[in-house]
């Protein structure tokens, strides 16, 4: 028997005005993304912005649905859109703000497990990683330097030869 520990580095904003000012551009698209967001069972919101490497953003906010799994995620909606819209143009980075109707969100939401395997085949078809910064509503904001780092052991198509 042999352990391995997996892990990555991230960096850890104290708030959105510290980043650098390319990225506090594409999270306040995030943010304002997320106010349009369809959200009235989960009343949790969520907003993303895709830079392409050609400059274009996209943008994506939540899609609920009464029928749980037939609703979509903010991460989703913008990286699909951008490649049905920009195809083989590579995403440079992906930013995603997190509110609540019911309360204050203060810390970073991270993507679900659905959404970092689709974020995951973006960055193994291009083969160039993706920046991902999270935010809440306020507070703190994480930059990650790679999809690959959220979903070690991932899925991807060498498994399927």
């Amino acid at each position: 028997m042999r352990k391995h520990h997996i892990a990555f580095d991230f960096l850890v904003f104290d708030n959105i005005n510290e980043l650098s000012a390319e990225d506090k551009s594409l999270m306040k698209v995030a943010v304002e993304s997320r106010k349009n967001a369809y959200a009235p069972y989960s009343n949790f919101c969520v907003g993303a912005a895709v830079l392409l490497e050609n400059g274009e953003l996209v943008i994506g906010n939540n899609q609920e649905n009464a029928s749980y799994p037939s609703g979509l995620c903010a991460e989703r909606v913008a990286v699909f859109q951008a490649g049905a819209k920009y195809p083989g143009v590579a995403i440079i980075a992906i930013a995603i703000s997190a509110a609540s109707k019911n309360y204050v969100v203060d810390r970073p939401a991270a993507p679900c497990g659905n959404c970092r395997q689709s974020l995951s085949e973006y960055e193994l078809r291009q083969r160039r990683p993706i920046n991902l910064l999270l935010m809440g509503e306020k507070g703190e904001v994480f930059k990650c330097p790679s999809i690959a780092d959220m979903l070690p052991l991932g899925f991807n198509n060498s498994y399927l030869k």
